[in-house]
């Protein structure tokens, strides 16, 4: 793809969120979904092949669908309302419509079987952008109408979201799956806590896309996209070996990784409130993300031990590929625990 295309193409992907999140008419935040969609497109397709191709078609058939049911939700709030504005959203068809079709574009149980597929059939680079750049216009929007969302709803989606996101994963080779059932993992965590305290689930999207970003960065880095890949990357880049074992752990939620705030933060939110089967229920299930977390640490780093030889030492021969952000996305991916008390207080 040539600079120039690339530039346009990502300025419309960018300028459509932007329309999303600062739009307070269901029109423009309509539109503003609609020049996201059509310009992910052709990231995805970056690298021609039937296989990005196919996961390109299954993107768009599912986003376009959940774009109509968007669009009659509107229809129908303006109908019974009489206004435009995205806040004016008092009638609970309408609300759980808006609902289903959020959680269609953000892949969340029981419409989360394109997020692997798709995922699976495109770069590592346009896979970065899927599962973080993508999320943050529909939870803008689940941000706003939260008020109107029936909590029973999103609730049964959040449950179902954390169970598939921990049950997908476990059987999977695919590091693009993995991420992907993590993903909806997520969204589920995050889909939980929205009609209790949404701020909470902005500082979870936040340290997700942070993690996450960490994550492909060094699989980029090494190329890899299979856990066989992983098992042989002690001898090519030592060090990176230790980051992935660290962001697999924080993406996990282990403490004391800034991982664990987000679930930390919602678990004590929703006891809060006066729930208590559905947290424990979350709690239990996160351990199956656990658990293929822990697979992939032990592929990286347990299968193959240093060598001294110096013939497999790549590591001393090879330039390691440099990334300015990644230092950064280490750190904060890392140790936020100690500032927990200040995001405390700021929601």
């Amino acid at each position: 793809m040539k600079p120039s295309t690339l530039i346009i193409i990502m300025s419309t992907v960018i300028s459509g969120t932007m329309m999303v999140l600062i739009s307070s008419h269901w029109l423009m935040v309509w539109i503003g979904f609609e020049m996201n969609m059509l310009a992910i497109i052709p990231i995805l397709m970056k690298k021609f092949n039937p296989r990005a191709m196919e996961a390109s078609t299954k993107y768009f058939l599912t986003q376009a669908t959940a774009s109509m049911i968007l669009m009659l939700s509107i229809t129908m709030n303006l109908m019974l309302t009489g206004q435009w504005t995205v806040l004016s959203n008092n009638n609970q068809i309408t609300a759980n419509m808006m609902t289903i079709a959020l959680s269609m574009k953000l892949g969340m149980s029981p419409f989360h079987f394109w997020v692997p597929e798709v995922t699976q059939g495109i770069s590592l680079s346009s896979g970065m952008i899927l599962l973080t750049w993508q999320k943050i216009a529909p939870l803008s929007i689940l941000y706003q109408i939260s008020p109107s969302i029936n909590p029973d709803l999103l609730a049964i989606m959040a449950i179902m979201s954390i169970l598939i996101g921990g049950w997908g994963g476990l059987n999977q080779t695919q590091l693009r799956k993995i991420l992907a059932y993590s993903s909806i993992a997520h969204m589920g965590w995050m889909a939980a806590v929205t009609t209790y305290n949404p701020t909470l689930m902005m500082l979870n999207l936040t340290i997700y896309i942070m993690i996450t970003l960490g994550t492909f960065m060094l699989f980029t880095m090494n190329s890899s996209t299979t856990t066989l890949s992983l098992s042989h990357m002690w001898n090519k880049f030592p060090l990176i070996t230790s980051l992935v074992l660290t962001l697999m752990m924080s993406l996990g939620g282990l403490p004391p990784l800034s991982g664990f705030i987000p679930k930390w933060l919602i678990i004590q939110e929703l006891t809060k409130n006066d729930m208590i089967i559905m947290p424990t229920l979350m709690a239990m299930m996160a351990l199956l993300n656990l658990y293929f977390y822990m697979r992939l640490t032990y592929a990286t780093a347990l299968t193959m031990f240093p060598s001294m030889n110096n013939m497999k030492m790549k590591w001393q021969f090879e330039n390691t590929k440099k990334v300015t952000l990644l230092p950064p996305l280490i750190v904060i991916s890392t140790m936020l625990i100690p500032l927990t008390p200040i995001m405390l207080a700021l929601h």
